[in-house]
Order: C-alpha cells, then structure tokens, then sequence
C-alpha cells in the first residue's frame, strides 16, 4: 500500500510486520498463501474469524499473475472458507482495486453490498479507506 499511501518500511525493511506476526500467531486469523504450480503467486491475511464481521485484512496477487483470474479465484475460496458478514477495505487511488473489490462483491453477494469511506485511525494525513460490506452464506 506504500504505492497509494506514501509509507515507508521499518527500520527492519518490513511493511506492517505486526499483521504477518498476528496472522500466523493470533486466534480469529487466518494466513493463505496462493500458488500457481509450485510457484507463490500471492497471500491473503482475515481477522476477526472469532468476531461479528469478518475482515479481509491484507490481500495482494503478484503483478506478473493479475489479470488471468487468479485473483478472484482465490478471494472466492477465502471467503467460503469463512460464510458471514465481510468487510474488505481499499483505496480510491487505487483504481485497480476499486474495480476489483466492486467485482468481487457483485460476483458474491450481488446487489446486496454496500460501500462506505472511513477514515483511517491515527492517520489524518491520507484519504478514507473505502469499505465493502456483504454477507455469504
């Protein structure tokens, strides 16, 4: 997100470290790593499995295999592997992203989404986040 965001690492040369850390050490996180053949095209972070709405907390597909519907194949499969409500968040700068994640939501939930912009917590310097909501079954 340091593309849409302007962040930069850690001292550690890491990006939100602490979300790798939870994802494979918290309860109510699950950890997915996409493959294609043998090689990591891509990972998916959900938290909150033990609350209300499960939340989609990090998801990136590598660029060399976007576009061949690798990413939707796989935001399926996780999302099914936990039915309930869902909230998904990304960038209006990110216009790939906005196509995508409203995709998705169609493809999943059809017209019972919504969409709204929140501001991002102790971070009054960049623009809302933007958040899908669905439910699946």
């Amino acid at each position: 997100m340091a593309e849409f965001q302007g962040g930069l690492p850690s001292p550690d040369a890491t990006y939100h470290s602490d979300r790798l850390r939870s994802a494979f050490e918290d309860e109510g996180w699950a950890a997915y790593l996409f493959t294609s053949g043998d090689r990591p095209v891509g990972f998916s972070f959900v938290r909150a499995l033990s609350g209300s709405t499960r939340v989609l907390n990090s998801f990136f597909v590598v660029r060399g295999a976007r576009r061949a519907g690798i990413g939707m194949n796989v935001v399926r499969e996780v999302i099914s592997r936990h039915p309930g409500p869902w909230k998904i968040a990304f960038q209006d700068s990110n216009t790939a992203a906005v196509a995508f994640w409203r995709r998705v939501a169609t493809e999943i939930a059809g017209d019972a989404w919504t969409e709204e912009r929140q501001p991002v917590p102790n971070r009054s310097n960049i623009p809302p986040d933007v958040w899908i909501s669905f439910t699946t079954a």
